[in-house]
């Protein structure tokens, strides 16, 4: 009840100095769907009410529609200022992002200017990366005395060769392979479906797996599955059975502890762009959203020419 309360408290409180009367109220209509659509703890739209109650007071009379980007990034600039801490400025420019999303929901502006602004967390956030080396090591990790290693290295070859999700890979069905175009089709979230080359390898170690050891498999299932990768039991496999054999084999290989299979995602992206790739075209084959998302792997390359810089120029 106290909780309440104060969101009572915030949401009846007066504006800003600076603000307008029909921001706040933008924001006031927001907060009513986040609680009433979105169903958000009250802990959570409290923090929002909070972060976009200091935006209202930035805005002033600005209109939400002619924001630009230069404006929004002086607004960040302003957070830095005001001495917040890189995580309070990262759930700012996230309650920022959120209601614009909403008001283009609204109708109310058309574009979202917000996604172009980078959280500082996510630039922090640097993905893990295989080397070509260590990724040519995993790749050969399951051997022909395991006992599913046809499944296991098709999966794998798939996981870097596409770049998908690991809910993506697991979520392969037959019919999604075109093995001839030399391509398959995932859905990605939010159920949006994208088309993803593969390549030789992959394609080779897929047909390996149809031919060798997937047919004995679906065999052992309650019913026919269609579904690409099969557990022993010849049910669907899980992520977490994905989550364990990567973690398994890079073991083998003697690959860091931290390796997910959201580490070939990250390599798979980051050996495009290193290779000269578009990054608009590694968006689309990532099924990213925002292109945002996409130049962190760009971030990752850089910061290893840094290294490679500082370890071998002499003056450094």
């Amino acid at each position: 009840m106290a909780r309440l309360t104060k969101l009572q408290q915030l949401q009846n409180s007066a504006p800003a100095s600076g603000s307008t009367a029909k921001t706040l109220g933008m924001v006031d209509d927001f907060i009513g769907y986040l609680r009433g659509e979105c169903h958000l703890a009250n802990n959570t739209i409290i923090a929002y009410r909070r972060d976009l109650d200091r935006f209202s007071e930035w805005a002033g009379t600005r209109r939400m529609k002619n924001l630009t980007i230069r404006e929004l990034s002086n607004y960040v600039s302003r957070l830095h200022d005001s001495g917040l801490a890189p995580a309070s400025i990262s759930r700012n420019v996230v309650a920022v992002r959120m209601f614009f999303k909403y008001l283009q929901l609204e109708g109310i502006v058309v574009d979202n200017p917000v996604e172009l602004l980078a959280t500082q967390k996510a630039w922090q956030r640097m993905p893990k990366v295989l080397t070509h080396r260590q990724v040519e090591a995993f790749l050969e990790a399951p051997r022909k005395s395991d006992s599913f290693w046809q499944r296991d290295r098709a999966m794998l070859e798939v996981l870097y060769a596409s770049g998908c999700r690991a809910s993506e890979t697991c979520s392969l069905r037959l019919h999604d392979l075109s093995l001839e175009e030399r391509y398959l089709q995932c859905e990605g979230k939010g159920g949006k479906q994208r088309m993803v080359p593969i390549g030789t390898r992959a394609i080779a170690a897929i047909h390996q797996y149809l031919e060798e050891l997937r047919p004995m498999l679906a065999d052992r299932g309650p019913e026919r599955s269609n579904v690409l990768f099969l557990s022993r039991t010849g049910r669907p496999l899980e992520r977490i059975q994905l989550w364990r054999l990567v973690k398994q084999y890079a073991k083998r290989a003697n690959i860091q502890s931290g390796i997910s299979p959201h580490s070939l995602r990250h390599s798979f992206a980051t050996h495009l762009l290193a290779g000269g790739a578009d990054l608009r075209q590694v968006q689309e084959m990532l099924g990213h959203a925002s292109i945002q998302t996409t130049q962190i792997y760009t971030h990752v390359d850089h910061s290893r020419l840094k290294k490679v810089h500082q370890q071998y120029h002499p003056r450094s």
